[in-house]
């Protein structure tokens, strides 16, 4: 009994002793990986399984959208960073507003994107689809129209990715009406906004040339809600281009209509054979033919859903699996994961002071933190603080100078500085130097070789400026600030008629700070070219030849339009007359009052950003309204989308009005 007893006793020591090893080293084990692939980096607290899998996920969306496109590459000249987080309340604090609960948010930059991931969810990763589909269109295709940017970035947005087929094609606006309440019961949502599929099966569509020449900012950088009728023909004309096979068409067309200048109605037959009126009738014969849209809408009103009963209408093997995915692993310490999710909060405007506040305990901690230094100065650049963000700059280089983000940030910063005060850079030796170590690190960082075109204009360099500014426009092709430099270094190289033809194809663009730009630079030319310097204007400082105010570009890759102008005198109403000709533009914005004192005529005050807009309707009886029977005169602050042809500055003949 004795001997029973010590041995157990030595038993139980061991199984002790063996208990707190195994508890000290899972202290040990590192909480956060990052997961390195070809294209992307993961950082997640899931761990090494978890963190491969989102990767994977990422790089197999990636093929497929360039699939789409028919490229067997496709360019990041911005990197993207994904965190993927397993705790949903975690997810909650970082992503705004209604996305906190989600499945995943984009969060947009000029220097890096942010995706965070909800691993909470089901297939987080699909949650990013569309606001991806738009990063990777404005990289890999050249200037499209609204139309083609919105509908491809839609049909994306469906995208399905299993273990070995790839499904495509589905509503991605399609919402269950049921939902389990806080007791798991099923309640039914009478909000649920209407699908794609829904606003397609009315009998009531834009006309397709009404469709392709509507003005509407592709880019992605501005986007309300998807569950409108431009999205939903959108959507249907990309999902009939690639399932007919009719993506090069597309190509010619936009050929004919963006560079040849050809009027819409004839690119459409030339392109594809068919007339404005035929395409739409191709379109809606196939929308039809796609009988799983219907079952799947039907399935979404009932309680309880079947999701075998509701295949996609396209499905794939998928491009690759894991083992051809080569990954790198590495441990990240927790302050520099706070310092990463610092930096994305303070890029949400909701969560930015608290982030801010983050950022600076971190660099305060006695440990310090490169990380955080770097995410207080990319904040103060944003801002104009120029001081500050050098300041924040040499302390990250303390911590670490080989970082190539320090780089980087050394040259936005004087980039910036130069832009903000119209003077030369300063520094221009270390700041190229700084940006060849950059495109060695990051080889297809088109910002890197928009700095070093214009860094090298003013070191003298125009060939080797050249060179930099043309690898930017490849690897940015839509970026106007971009082609915008191009057009000051053929000024600084007394390249007259090559500047000439950049910024008069900037002034028949439709970003309109690059219009108003590129004008004064062809206004400028004349005196420029004759006597060597700009003409001075009052109040403004001499600016170099070569170093004029610059449209600054979006994360997005387009100029950033200018909604901020004060507009706070209500302009009045533009003569108007009804059935006025001319291109239908898109504007989205809030009904603030109509005024019906003269029947059937109706003066519609429509206020989108701070601008005012006087809409003029002919007879808002039979105006074609979307969303409710017909047109009020008693809508106030209603959100709404409006189709017009512009008459005047501020104002416009309503086409028709699309009520949320």
């Amino acid at each position: 009994m004795k001997r029973w007893l010590r041995i157990s006793t030595v038993v139980l020591s061991l199984l002790v002793t063996a208990f707190h090893s195994r508890l000290a080293f899972a202290s040990d084990e590192p909480k956060w990986v990052e997961v390195h692939s070809a294209h992307f980096s993961v950082i997640t607290d899931a761990g090494d399984k978890k963190g491969r899998e989102v990767a994977l996920r990422m790089e197999q969306m990636r093929a497929v959208f360039g699939l789409l496109l028919q490229k067997d590459k496709l360019k990041m000249p911005v990197p993207v960073t994904v965190v993927a987080l397993k705790s949903d309340k975690q997810y909650g604090m970082v992503a705004p507003g209604k996305q906190s609960m989600g499945g995943g948010v984009y969060v947009p930059g000029s220097d890096r994107i942010y995706i965070v991931l909800n691993l909470f969810a089901t297939d987080p990763w699909r949650t990013v689809a569309h606001p991806l589909g738009h990063y990777f269109l404005n990289y890999n295709y050249p200037p499209a129209q609204g139309w083609f940017d919105e509908g491809l970035a839609e049909y994306f947005g469906s995208i399905q990715i299993g273990s070995k087929q790839v499904e495509m094609g589905g509503d991605p606006e399609l919402a269950p009406e049921w939902h389990e309440d806080i007791f798991d019961e099923m309640r039914r949502d009478p909000k649920t906004p209407q699908s794609l599929t829904q606003l397609l099966s009315s009998p009531v569509w834009l006309s397709m040339l009404d469709l392709f020449k509507m003005k509407h900012d592709g880019s992605g950088a501005r986007e309300g809600t998807h569950n409108t009728l431009y999205y939903a023909q959108s959507w249907m004309v990309i999902h009939y281009l690639v399932n007919m096979n009719k993506m090069p068409e597309t190509g010619t067309y936009f050929d004919l209509v963006l560079n040849q200048k050809v009027p819409v109605e004839k690119a459409m037959v030339e392109a594809f054979d068919l007339s404005p009126a035929q395409f739409e009738e191709a379109v809606k014969t196939y929308f039809k033919s796609l009988s799983g849209l219907g079952v799947a809408l039907d399935q979404s009103k009932k309680p309880v859903v079947d999701p075998m009963n509701n295949p996609q209408p396209v499905h794939f093997n998928v491009p690759f699996d894991a083992d051809e995915v080569g990954v790198a692993v590495n441990s990240v310490p927790d302050a520099e994961v706070r310092a990463v999710i610092g930096d994305i909060m303070a890029r949400v405007p909701e969560h930015h002071d608290q982030a801010i506040h983050d950022l600076q305990q971190l660099v305060a901690d006695p440990k310090d933190n490169e990380a955080a230094h770097r995410g207080l100065a990319w904040d103060h650049v944003q801002r104009k603080r120029f001081d500050a963000a050098a300041d924040e700059l040499e302390k990250a280089a303390d911590l670490n100078g080989r970082d190539p983000w320090i780089w980087y940030y050394r040259s936005v910063l004087k980039y910036r500085q130069a832009q903000a005060a119209r003077q030369e850079m300063q520094g221009l030796a270390n700041m190229m130097q700084d940006l060849r170590a950059v495109t060695d690190w990051y080889p297809d960082l088109a910002d890197a070789y928009n700095m070093l075109g214009m860094a090298r204009i003013e070191g003298g360099g125009i060939n080797s400026a050249l060179e930099a500014q043309r690898q930017a426009i490849a690897l940015a092709p839509r970026n106007v600030e971009y082609q915008f430099n191009l057009g000051q270094i053929y000024v600084a190289g007394k390249k007259w008629d090559e500047a000439r033809e950049t910024f008069n194809r900037l002034k028949a663009g439709t970003d309109p700070r690059a219009a108003a730009a590129a004008r004064q630079q062809l206004d400028d030319l004349a005196t420029l070219q004759r006597y060597g310097i700009r003409p001075q204007r009052a109040g403004e400082v001499q600016a170099p030849a070569g170093a004029a105010s610059t449209p600054a570009a979006g994360a997005g890759g387009t100029a950033e339009s200018a909604d901020d102008e004060d507009t706070t005198a209500t302009p009045k109403p533009a003569p108007v007359k009804p059935g006025t000709t001319g291109p239908v533009q898109f504007l989205k914005g809030k009904i603030v009052r109509s005024d019906c004192s003269k029947p059937p005529e109706a003066i519609v005050t429509v206020l989108s950003g701070m601008k005012t807009y006087k809409m003029h309707a002919s007879d808002y009886k039979s105006l074609l309204v979307i969303g409710e029977d017909q047109f009020s005169c008693e809508w106030k602050n209603r959100a709404a989308a409006v189709n017009y042809r512009p008459v005047g500055k501020d104002g416009g003949e309503l086409v028709s009005v699309e009520v949320e």
